[in-house]
């Protein structure tokens, strides 16, 4: 991809949403450097005039081609997008044409951006970050994500190494592999 410019992938060192999107392109060989922003509204912060101009929702994954003026924000669609433009051979897609291996790819994506992230986020937040201790929202958030992981198990189970089966990784499991790698930070035990 020498004749490509590399992207801008806007990010903060601490979430795992920009981590899974450097997944993406570095295993799919396209260029890209990080704008590395802060949490806040500080001129270098992610509610700040300047990065609000990127993305309305000011949170971090954001990416701009420079090869077509697109920007692209909310993890999901930045690496969908990813796969549409730069993944023409169909490395990190879907593991076959048929309409299963399509819906079995998106069920695996949106079961982690709806359900495990959101609640491996409120678990961090109720530990780390909430203002006032609350064990009942903690309690509640942890049971959730460790749901989550069973059914995770589950499909490893079914699947061998991989979320979808298949003789590497796919775009499913670079969605999770931050947010399950991050379970000691949230207080989890796998």
């Amino acid at each position: 991809m020498s004749s490509v410019k590399p992207l801008v992938l806007h990010a903060h060192g601490t979430g795992p949403n920009p981590y899974k999107v450097a997944c993406v392109l570095e295993s799919l060989g396209v260029p890209y450097e990080v704008k590395l922003w802060q949490f806040g509204d500080a001129p270098n912060g992610v509610k700040g005039e300047q990065f609000l101009k990127i993305n309305q929702n000011g949170r971090v994954p954001a990416l701009e081609d420079p090869n077509n003026g697109v920007v692209s924000w909310e993890s999901g669609a930045v690496v969908n997008y990813i796969l549409r433009v730069y993944d023409k051979q169909n490395k990190l897609g879907p593991r076959g044409n048929d309409e299963q291996a399509i819906v079995d790819f998106d069920k695996w994506n949106f079961f982690l951006v709806s359900t495990l992230g959101p609640f491996m986020g409120q678990v961090n937040w109720f530990r780390h970050y909430h203002s006032k201790k609350n064990d009942d929202a903690l309690e509640r958030y942890e049971a959730q994500a460790y749901r989550c992981f069973e059914v995770l198990e589950g499909q490893l189970k079914h699947g061998g190494q991989w979320i979808l089966p298949g003789n590497g990784p796919s775009a499913v499991d670079f969605h999770f592999y931050p947010w399950v790698y991050q379970h000691g930070f949230a207080g989890l035990s796998l």
